[in-house]
């Protein structure tokens, strides 16, 4: 409130415009929930319990050496986990739909165990209902193929601890959950539709079947001509094995948005739903700023293809690009791209003004799309793509009006003191630079696709070294100091922008008019 009204007051003086912008704010408490250790501590220390808890389930209690050894049995892929990634352990949403999603797995298969104990059938057939798939399709779509290959081991071992009752390890459920989850993974790793998901549960299921077959799950060998019987049963093994792998995949699409919505990620299929053109700021831009709207289409192709050569996110790169200059909305006439006319407004205006006015466009963007409530990947994307860079055309224009000042200054006796110094940060956009690899490669995009249509020629051999000074010049502003890429990253993305750059503004034979007249 006090904020408010001093606010306010400043608005009445003259001395602010009277907007508030729109922020995002984190509160400590969950900060703390977010990242700090002894939260991590007990998301471990309540998934052991449920560990236990599913073991006790069980019609044979277990002893307390078995329980030791459930002990370490989940120490050993937890610290394998620690040696490939520390930091996945204060990513706490992170963790507790890793292990509440195998919590889950793992629980369904007691159930299972439980129930096969009654009747021959329910015990022949109940073990082939297991959805050994679940927890690796889940997180390999939700999370990444890390996640998904963690789920599989993890899964299957204590998967194959519980089917033999704390005996030992099952190793054919350990094979067949190993070899069935890590094709579910195979088959989910860039997902963009959700028809890879039934294409995903043929593909397990077959392949469990198969395994199943082969470790004699399915016994054919017993199998008579005259008993007919024993083919019904078979039938019913098969479609068990089948329908489970299936219905586990169409489970776990209907489950993606719930769980998206609930832990606050995103697949890349709601990428690619973000990245529909009818999307009220895009139908703005395009009638408003078509010059901008424009060039965020031939930026998305730029950004997706630069994403591919380093195994960054093509879908963020894409959505990115289709909104990372909505702000250009509220001043669309301040941007070359979007002049229907040779009047320039920024000739009435100081270079520090017209520097002001464009830098202006990265928190006019963060505004409107907190306003839309656009992801907070896109609105990173919007705040960091032109990092802490310099407005050079206005940085240089203020430096000529200097020097003319000093000049005149010279002849007319004034003290060259009093005239005063163009500063290199007042001609800054505000920032902050890159975090992530995808407003990396938006950012250089962005330079590039503009300064290769200020070419007149666009030969290969210009485009080439436009990109390539555009990249040495940002690593010698220290604008990727804050991002995880590295200095061999950043050259594949140049090289791979100049490759669709040429593709873009490839020249074309000029053909001659021929003319016909038809005779009277």
């Amino acid at each position: 409130m006090v904020k408010y009204l001093e606010h306010r007051q400043l608005a009445a003086r003259g001395l602010t415009c009277g907007k508030i912008r729109r922020r995002v704010k984190q509160g400590k408490i969950i900060s703390f929930l977010q990242t700090h250790w002894s939260v991590c501590s007990l998301i471990l220390l309540a998934t052991m319990g449920g560990l236990w808890g599913i073991m006790m389930l069980g019609k044979t209690p277990p002893t307390s050496e078995q329980l030791l050894f459930a002990f370490f049995l989940f120490l050993g892929p937890l610290f394998q986990l620690w040696i490939g990634d520390q930091d996945f352990f204060f990513d706490h949403a992170r963790l507790i739909l890793i292990f509440g999603t195998l919590l889950f797995e793992l629980l369904l298969l007691e159930f299972i165990l439980l129930g096969s104990m009654d009747g021959s059938w329910c015990a022949a057939i109940l073990p082939l209902l297991f959805p050994y798939a679940f927890a690796p399709l889940t997180l390999t779509a939700l999370l990444g193929k890390k996640e998904g290959l963690f789920a599989l081991f993890f899964g299957g071992l204590w998967g194959a601890f519980l089917v033999d009752h704390f005996q030992s390890i099952n190793l054919s459920f350990f094979i067949i959950s190993l070899l069935s989850g890590l094709l579910a993974v195979v088959v989910t790793l860039e997902l963009r539709r959700r028809s890879r998901f039934l294409r995903a549960g043929v593909y397990v299921g077959v392949a469990t079947l198969i395994l199943a077959l082969f470790f004699r799950k399915i016994d054919i060998f017993s199998l008579h001509c005259s008993d007919t019987s024993s083919w019904v049963l078979l039938l019913a093994q098969s479609m068990a094995i089948l329908a489970s792998a299936l219905s586990t995949s169409i489970i776990v699409s209907g489950l993606l948005p719930l769980l998206e919505y609930l832990f606050g990620f995103t697949t890349n299929i709601s990428w690619l739903e973000m990245a529909d053109l009818n999307h009220p700021l895009l139908r703005r831009l395009s009638m408003e700023a078509p010059g901008t709207y424009q060039h965020s289409l031939a930026m998305a192709t730029l950004a997706e293809a630069a994403a591919q050569a380093i195994h960054a996110n093509p879908a963020i790169c894409r959505v990115g690009a289709y909104f990372h200059d909505i702000g250009k909305l509220v001043k669309p006439e301040y941007f070359i791209e979007n002049r229907r006319s040779d009047e320039d407004p920024h000739q009435e205006l100081t270079p520090t003004m017209s520097a002001l006015i464009i830098a202006a466009h990265v928190k006019e963007g963060v505004d409107l799309a907190l306003k839309s409530k656009l992801h907070p990947r896109i609105i990173d994307i919007i705040r960091q793509h032109h990092g802490t860079t310099v407005i050079d055309y206005f940085f240089q224009r203020a430096r000529q009006q200097e020097e003319d000042r000093r000049t005149g200054g010279k002849i007319m006796n004034i003290r060259l003191e009093d005239i005063p110094a163009v500063s290199m940060d007042q001609f800054r956009y505000p920032g902050p630079k890159p975090q992530t690899k995808e407003a990396a490669i938006i950012g250089l995009a962005d330079a590039a696709e503009s300064a290769t249509r200020s070419l007149e020629r666009p030969t290969p051999q210009r485009i080439d070294d436009l990109v390539h000074t555009l990249l040495k010049e940002r690593l010698e502003d220290n604008q990727y100091d804050e991002c995880p890429i590295t200095i061999g990253e950043l050259h594949k993305i140049a090289d791979r922008l100049v490759s669709t750059l040429l593709g873009m503004f490839h020249t074309r034979i000029a053909y001659k008019r021929e003319t016909t007249t038809r005779a009277s």
